[in-house]
């Protein structure tokens, strides 16, 4: 059975009006892979504690809608402090953006992500928090193949490839 137009007209609208909602999490996506390697070293640190991997481990153990919750509540902080972080840098304070945006990205691989995959398994027999996950896997995986086809994306790597080079040859 084909569709009628006024539902191809309401599906095209949905489609139109979910692509600033699309391209701010694209640009999410991407800010998180840039900082991404900058806190690496400090959450591999944090993971080899014992006191981290013992509240995984309750975490694991929990019920999975007390995980979700136990989720929300930071994310529900770390995300929205993100955007007021670049609002803050756009309105010419730099420096305390920088400062507010560094520590949103320290709170959120730190505390959100260790909780997220603590709790991973239980979270994703909730369906709908299932779907949504799919879809952000797929947004992000798309995206991040459109960064890496890109030229800009090449000419990155070569630079920091140049850098890496010179500052060996400067330590050595």
């Amino acid at each position: 059975m084909a569709s009628s137009p006024l539902h191809r007209l309401a599906a095209a609208i949905g489609r139109v009006a979910a692509l600033p909602l699309r391209g701010l999490i694209s640009f999410l996506i991407l800010f998180d892979e840039l900082a991404r390697p900058l806190y690496r070293p400090a959450i591999r640190w944090l993971s080899e504690r014992r006191f981290v991997a013992r509240a995984e481990a309750a975490i694991a153990r929990m019920p999975r809608f007390a995980i979700l919750a136990l989720l929300a509540a930071p994310f529900a902080v770390v995300e929205p402090l993100k955007l007021v972080s670049l609002i803050v840098i756009a309105r010419g304070h730099v420096i305390s953006g920088l400062i507010m945006l560094g520590l949103a990205y320290l709170a959120s691989f730190v505390i959100v992500e260790r909780i997220y995959n603590a709790g991973r398994k239980k979270l994703l027999t909730i369906s709908w928090f299932a779907r949504g996950m799919a879809v952000i896997t797929d947004l992000r995986a798309r995206t991040l193949d459109w960064v890496r086809r890109s030229p800009i994306h090449a000419f990155m790597l070569r630079t920091r490839d140049a850098v890496r080079s010179w500052w060996r040859a400067r330590r050595i």
